[in-house]
C-alpha cells in the first residue's frame, strides 16, 4: 500500500486523463480502511492542479467525506488550505470564501476544529495587498457571524487584531 500511495500521490499532482480511473480504483481498493481514505482526500487536496478547489469542492461532497469527522476535515480542507498555497491563495479569493463557510459550518459541529482551521487566516498581512483584503475580508465575515464560538472568536479577533494569533 504505501508505494501505490506514493506512486498515487505523485499521479494526483498532474491532469491526465488516467489519474481520474487511478484515484477510483485506489479508492475502490482500501475505502473499507478511513487512514488510507483520509491520505487519499489528502493528496488530492494537497495536488496543485488548476482544478484544485473544484476538486476540493467534490471531494467534500464524496460519500466517505463526513465534516463530523475532524480527521476528514484535516485531511480535505486543512490539506488544501495548509498544503496547496498555489491554489489556497488564488487572486480570486474564492478558495478563502469556501474554507471560511467550512468554518462557520464546523464552529456549530466542532468549535475546536473550526477555530484549528481557520488559523490559515492568521497571517494574512504576510501577503501582497489584495489577498491580505480578501482574507481580512473572510476573517470580518466569520467575526460577524450569530454564535460564534468562544474558540472561533478568540482566534479570528486576534488575528484581525494583529495579523497573527500567534500560532
Amino acid at each position: 500500500m504505501t508505494e501505490k500511495l506514493a506512486a498515487l500521490s505523485a499521479l494526483a499532482r498532474h491532469p491526465f486523463p488516467e489519474r481520474e480511473a487511478v484515484l477510483q480504483d485506489f479508492y475502490q481498493s482500501w475505502k473499507d480502511e478511513p487512514l488510507v481514505v483520509d491520505k487519499w482526500f489528502a493528496l488530492q487536496a494537497a495536488a496543485p492542479v488548476p482544478d484544485a478547489l473544484a476538486r476540493v469542492q467534490a471531494l467534500y461532497r464524496h460519500p466517505a467525506f463526513d465534516i463530523r469527522n475532524p480527521n476528514r476535515v484535516r485531511a480535505l480542507i486543512g490539506s488544501f488550505a495548509l498544503r496547496n498555497p498555489r491554489w489556497f491563495h488564488d487572486a480570486s479569493g474564492e478558495a478563502y470564501a469556501w474554507v471560511a463557510e467550512r468554518v462557520l459550518e464546523l464552529d456549530a459541529l466542532n468549535p475546536q476544529v473550526a477555530a484549528r482551521l481557520v488559523a490559515v487566516f492568521n497571517r494574512w498581512r504576510k501577503y501582497d495587498d489584495s489577498r491580505q483584503a480578501l482574507m481580512r475580508a473572510q476573517l470580518e465575515r466569520i467575526l460577524a457571524a450569530d454564535k460564534l464560538s468562544k474558540d472561533v472568536y478568540e482566534i479570528v479577533s486576534k488575528a484581525v487584531a494583529t495579523g497573527c494569533s500567534g500560532q
